[in-house]
């Protein structure tokens, strides 16, 4: 594609000239101007909420207001009554009447993000709201009619939630009218000097510094890290940068620093349910992150993945069993012995030895086998 053929990014904030944004750029343009809802997926970070403001920016509605709402961010009840409204007294903490999103929203747009993270109840009212254009607020009987446009976004594939029976599959079919699928940072290397030359502008004058060269250490650099938080990380990154460098030269220190070891961000703690089961996506993520992580001196890249993943999927097993082989073997579907023979191993490998009671098949039936009870 020549640079006269390019499609311009519909609003200045968005940068890039990439083949996957160019065909965003395309569907952005075509579906603003029509009613029809939008879906768009993408990965955290990859630029969702500033497609929806162009999306809105570009439509009928731009007069309108923008409303957004991060589904993933409130408990179920508190949703209902952030997307609804709700009247005085409707449930305790009630003590005044209050408009919901989706009125707020009226004339407008109104952008649900992590529509994935929504309850089933919720999705029977968001596809009365789709359908009908109209909802009741908590606590009332008056029906509320609205107009509003529906952006809505997912971190994960609703194709797959619906398959496995988390999303409502006629919701998915009403949202996913123009579907927008928004490219991992890794998959349009060739826009990161441009991004960077973007935020490293932008943050220099807001931290009233001068700009930064970039480098070719820097560049490289740049080019050859996966970005898994995608462009919201280096956003961030180079932020840390200008800051770190305090107004000198990218040297080969300030780079050091601003190299970290990234996490994996919204993995549930021990005995918490995630919001969604997209696994798929968080091993590829986890794969990422390894990739790119320290390792002990010879240990391997796939002893470090996979053997580490392998234990922590054990010690998650055994844990949420109460410390009974048998019934740990039986939850992984392995040997009793296999199971048996790595959970020693695992003990040898002070300090990092798993904790907690362990007992074995004859004490998990009541038998006279003796109870073991291992602790670190």
């Amino acid at each position: 594609m020549t640079k006269s053929e390019q499609i311009e990014p519909p609003l200045p904030e968005i940068v890039g000239n990439a083949p996957a944004m160019q065909e965003v750029y395309r569907l952005v343009r075509l579906a603003a101007p029509r009613s029809a809802h939008v879906l768009l997926v993408g990965e955290t970070g990859t630029g969702k909420e500033l497609i929806a403001r162009a999306i809105h920016k570009l439509s009928r509605r731009a007069d309108g207001p923008f409303v957004r709402v991060n589904c993933g961010a409130l408990h179920e009840n508190l949703l209902e009554s952030e997307l609804f409204g709700h009247v005085k007294g409707a449930f305790t903490g009630a003590v005044e009447n209050k408009t919901g999103r989706f009125e707020a929203a009226h004339g407008g747009t109104i952008f649900l993000d992590e529509i994935n993270s929504t309850s089933p109840k919720l999705q029977v009212k968001l596809l009365r709201v789709l359908q009908e254009r109209e909802f009741e607020r908590v606590g009332e009987s008056r029906t509320i009619r609205v107009d509003v446009r529906v952006v809505a976004a997912s971190n994960a594939p609703l194709e797959e939630l619906v398959a496995a029976g988390q999303f409502r599959e006629d919701l998915y079919y009403r949202l996913n009218v123009i579907p927008i699928h928004l490219p991992p940072l890794r998959e349009r290397r060739e826009d990161i000097p441009l991004l960077a030359r973007h935020f490293l502008r932008r943050y220099a004058e807001q931290h009233k510094c001068p700009v930064p060269e970039l480098t070719p250490e820097l560049a490289e650099w740049l080019q050859g890290y996966d970005w898994p938080g995608n462009v919201r990380e280096l956003e961030n990154t180079l932020e840390r940068l200008i800051v770190l460098a305090d107004g000198g030269p990218v040297t080969a220190e300030v780079l050091r620093r601003v190299r970290h070891r990234p996490v994996i961000r919204s993995v549930p703690a021990a005995g918490e349910a995630p919001r969604t089961m997209d696994v798929p996506s968080l091993i590829r993520q986890l794969v990422r992150v390894g990739l790119h992580a320290p390792r002990p001196a010879g240990v391997k890249l796939h002893a470090f993945l996979v053997d580490g993943l392998e234990r922590a999927l054990i010690e998650e097993v055994m844990r949420e069993c109460g410390g009974t082989q048998i019934k740990a073997a039986e939850r992984l579907g392995i040997n009793r012995n296999t199971l048996h023979k790595k959970w020693e191993q695992y003990k040898a490998d002070a300090p990092t030895a798993p904790q907690g009671p362990v007992r074995d098949a004859s004490s998990a039936r009541g038998g006279e086998g003796d109870e073991r009870k291992e602790t670190a």
